[in-house]
């Protein structure tokens, strides 16, 4: 599996006004950790990371960070964001080895249109953005597709009900809901109109007979 290489810098000066120059500069701060070795404190450009970042498994990108000369394989681990402007302040590395097994979060996509469920005034809902998986890095998915063109009304599909690649294992719950159907409010009114007609309907056939 090939790697993408993001250089990190070490020495960076520490406190809450350094990290902010810093991040006013275009640098992120941020850590690498892992079994066995000491933690290291470093930064890395906004923009390289963005780039990094930007292939088709996104923030689940295997790396090849580079600190000092040397590379370690590393994932990202967390990221912590500016609440409002949602900009990226710190960064957590963790180093892995990639025949090792690591718990990881996968996007979930929903492919395709329900168009029973939109002729019933219906909204196909994704429960969760992300999938736990216990996996190693050399066989992470890069998201779950879930097609949703033949779901209807009171459909749901479940943890259990996502196929799994060879190698990953979901952590979760398997009847935890991954996606939903929910009817709107005007749906759901008219929906029960429907049935309480339906039930009047039965009501008078009956005392007419």
């Amino acid at each position: 599996m090939s790697q993408t290489t993001l250089v990190a810098t070490t020495g960076r000066p520490t406190g809450s006004a350094a990290a902010r120059r810093l991040r006013a500069e275009g640098h992120i701060p941020g850590v690498l950790y892992g079994r066995g070795m000491t933690p290291i404190s470093l930064t890395v450009e906004r923009r390289e990371l963005r780039v990094a970042l930007s292939g088709p498994a996104g923030v689940n990108t295997v790396l090849s960070l580079e600190v000092d000369g040397a590379k370690y394989p590393a994932v990202v681990k967390e990221l912590q964001r500016h609440p409002i402007r949602r900009t990226v302040n710190h960064i957590d590395f963790l180093q892995v080895n990639m025949n090792e097994e690591i718990t990881v979060s996968v996007p979930v996509r929903l492919e395709g249109e329900a168009k029973a469920v939109l002729s019933e005034g219906g909204l196909v809902d994704p429960a969760v953005d992300t999938i736990e998986v216990l996996t190693t890095p050399n066989n992470m998915p890069n998201e779950f597709v879930i097609d949703i063109t033949d779901m209807q009304v009171g459909d749901v599909v479940r943890l259990a009900d996502v196929p799994m690649p060879s190698g990953v294992t979901a952590t979760g719950d398997p009847e935890m809901p991954v996606v939903t159907v929910i009817l709107t409010r005007a749906a759901a009114a008219a929906n029960a109109g429907d049935d309480e007609a339906a039930e009047g309907e039965g009501s008078e056939a009956a005392e007419g007979e």
